[in-house]
């Protein structure tokens, strides 16, 4: 396996990682909360509904 192969693969798993961390901290969050982040995320064009 090529160097590149394999950091892109370890790439990839940190990022699955991130996200099912985020999932897991999302779950706990109250709807105020929610709506704050929310706010916060697509007021800096993170989101684009």
């Amino acid at each position: 396996m090529a160097y590149t192969e394999r950091f892109g693969q370890d790439d990839n798993y940190r990022r699955e990682e991130i996200i099912r961390v985020i999932e897991r901290s999302l779950e706990k969050l109250t709807l105020q909360e929610l709506e704050a982040l929310y706010y916060d995320m697509s007021t800096k064009n993170y989101i684009n509904d």
